[in-house]
């Protein structure tokens, strides 16, 4: 039995499609969107529909934009001998708020997962090897998350590039700054000690 009209029953629906949005969650979205203001409500509905609407991929990176280029691939003071391939949009986000980077990005949208049937052709590879044809780059950061599929794309694209003669590096991971030994699972712990530098 429905216990709502057809209108917050479809609009609880709606919400649980999101991700991370179980049914309470939905619930409580859907009644509070109900609560706000009309105004409130019809900004909502269009920020959701100008973001679908004009968002599109970067022409170089392939990062999210609502312009031909995004605003980093535009900023002529960065580093173009080095690109950081990121698996995501907000991975980009992430790298940006550490100021550490100052080279350009390459967005794979996704990684490599035989099991969920992607390959390399269903990730943006293509598009970034049709960014090394300038002699420009010397160094591909690979910054692809420390998982299983991360891993396996982090691989295949160093087996890729290394014969273009371009440098291959792979980003750190190990034990967070602030994190305890005793709480890291082995596998942590033996990527922290094959990372390890000297001092």
């Amino acid at each position: 039995m429905n216990y709502y009209s057809t209108p917050i029953a479809r609009l609880i629906e709606e919400f649980t499609k999101l991700p991370g949005i179980g049914r309470k969650s939905a619930q409580r979205l859907a009644f509070h969107v109900i609560g706000l203001p009309i105004e409130e409500v019809e900004m909502l509905a269009s920020a959701i529909n100008e973001a679908k609407l004009s968002v599109k991929y970067c022409n170089i990176c392939t990062n999210l934009t609502d312009r031909e280029t995004c605003n980093i691939c535009n900023d002529k003071k960065r580093d173009r001998s080095i690109i950081c391939v990121v698996e995501d949009p907000r991975d980009v986000v992430a790298m940006e708020k550490t100021k550490e980077f100052h080279g350009y990005y390459h967005v794979l949208h996704g990684v490599i997962s035989p099991l969920e049937g992607i390959g390399p052709e269903e990730i943006k590879i293509k598009e970034l090897l049709g960014r090394l044809t300038e002699n420009e780059v010397k160094e591909i950061v690979l910054a692809t998350n420390p998982n299983i599929e991360g891993e396996a794309t982090a691989m295949y694209l160093a087996k890729l590039l290394k014969p273009m003669g371009i440098k291959v590096s792979r980003i750190a991971y190990g034990i967070p700054v602030g994190g305890d030994l005793e709480y890291a699972d082995e596998i942590t712990l033996s990527k922290a000690l094959e990372g390890r530098r000297e001092l």
